[in-house]
């Protein structure tokens, strides 16, 4: 998510051949699924006003899927004229504050602005993965009803989901709720087109990744160094870190074919060399004290 949902929310914008960089060093650390930007409107978003030139000049690298997210359908024609991408995220909240702060509608009124885009890339073969916001609270109603995220993982299936990505956008979800959420999820969706989007405001990213994992669940989004943030969710932290998540698969002896140097090297690269700040992510500060403190 790193590309993406990690610099959408940066207060300056990163030129395109950095990111075309970020992007080549997150493929080189055998990472296969990246989200690479967001054809939104530039005034909305100005970090990402470059999405049609960095999708047409992204590399082709065998077994690597790219993915972009998009608002509606003029977001998609975007996408598709740029090339580069294979699979369309689009996304929605599940609760109506949110969603109204987000993307200045109803969750009624998004559905109809996202059918014609399920309708187009089902009939030309697009996967279309969508992202479920606030599931676990809302930083504007508080509490958001189980209920809703159900029912919306249900629509969303039955438009043509390949796969939903239920987001703790605020991060304030703990491992009961999360393990009570793909619990109901489940009930209506595949498990297997489950995927969990969490963020670590509270420090309970990675707890809840293993939650949803002892779940069922098999897919987690992350972001390079903790990058990241919703632009409309005052007071949330960055995602959890992909260089996180992989330390805690590995060291449980769950393979993720990441190498985990790669990653590290790519935040010390982007906190020194590009945003020049501290990024958040755990394994990553921890590992630069290591190789400092040996001289490496």
């Amino acid at each position: 998510m790193g590309p993406r949902d990690g610099l959408q929310n940066q207060s300056e914008s990163v030129p395109t051949p950095v990111k075309r960089e970020l992007i080549s060093r997150l493929v080189a650390s055998g990472l296969r699924r990246i989200e690479v930007t967001s054809f939104v409107s530039p005034r909305w978003i100005p970090q990402l006003a470059d999405a049609d030139d960095l999708a047409a000049s992204l590399p082709r690298p065998a077994g690597v899927i790219f993915s972009a997210l998009v608002p509606n359908e003029r977001g998609y024609q975007r996408l598709r004229a740029a090339g580069g991408v294979a699979v369309v995220a689009t996304f929605i909240s599940a609760s109506e504050s949110h969603n109204r702060k987000n993307l200045n509608c109803s969750v009624a009124d998004q559905i109809e602005r996202m059918r014609p885009v399920f309708e187009r890339a089902v009939a030309e073969g697009i996967p279309v993965r969508t992202y479920v916001s606030t599931v676990c609270g809302c930083p504007y109603e508080g509490e958001v009803d189980l209920g809703a995220g159900v029912s919306l993982a249900r629509t969303l299936a039955d438009l043509g989901a390949s796969e939903i990505s239920l987001g703790d956008t605020i991060g304030v979800g703990h491992p009961a709720q999360v393990r009570a959420l793909v619990d109901a999820v489940s009930s209506e969706v595949p498990l297997a087109k489950i995927a969990l989007h969490l963020h670590d405001t509270y420090g309970r990213a990675l707890t809840n990744v293993q939650a949803g994992y002892e779940a069922g669940v098999r897919c987690f989004d992350a972001s390079v160094g903790g990058l990241g943030g919703c632009p409309y969710a005052p007071g949330a932290s960055g995602n959890v870190a992909t260089e996180d998540v992989v330390a805690l698969f590995e060291r449980a002896g769950v393979a993720t074919g990441v190498d985990l140097d790669v990653l590290v090297d790519t935040a010390s690269w982007l906190e020194a060399q590009v945003l020049r700040r501290e990024l958040p992510g755990r394994v990553y500060r921890a590992e630069r004290g290591r190789k400092r403190r040996e001289g490496s």
